[in-house]
């Protein structure tokens, strides 16, 4: 017991710590799957994924995925119904990190297939994909 008391701190460091290891891990699987560019093209052409970007219109006005419909990330609940529930859904933002918490929200909106785009639209840029602009 003695132990405890004297190392109180440093115990409480090592579970912050590792809460905030943790922490990735979690939001990603509640954010579900995530798909990498090819993976993403792949599902756009096989399955015709409608493609979510839950960006700022201003964000979205300076380039897109080709035939992505925006809706930002706060009005996604009261404009979902805009999108088809039988057709998979990939959502997008700049870097992946935010449409993480989108793409649950549709899923508990009763979404059976929602991705992630790993990366966001960067990672769209990077492998050199189109991009349209408004």
């Amino acid at each position: 017991m003695q132990f405890f008391t004297d190392n109180l701190l440093l115990i409480a460091v090592a579970f912050v710590s590792g809460a905030l290891l943790i922490w990735p891990l979690l939001r990603s699987r509640a954010a579900g799957p995530s798909l990498s560019t090819l993976e993403a093209t792949r599902l756009i052409n096989a399955k015709g994924a409608q493609i979510v970007d839950v960006r700022a219109a201003e964000d979205f006005a300076k380039g897109s995925l080709p035939s992505a419909k925006n809706i930002p990330g706060a009005a996604l609940k009261d404009r979902s119904g805009e999108l088809k529930k039988d057709k998979p859904v990939l959502v997008v933002c700049n870097t992946g990190s935010t449409a993480g918490p989108a793409a649950a929200q549709l899923r508990s909106a009763g979404f059976a297939e929602v991705f992630v785009l790993a990366g966001g639209l960067a990672a769209w840029r990077e492998a050199g994909l189109p991009v349209k602009k408004a």
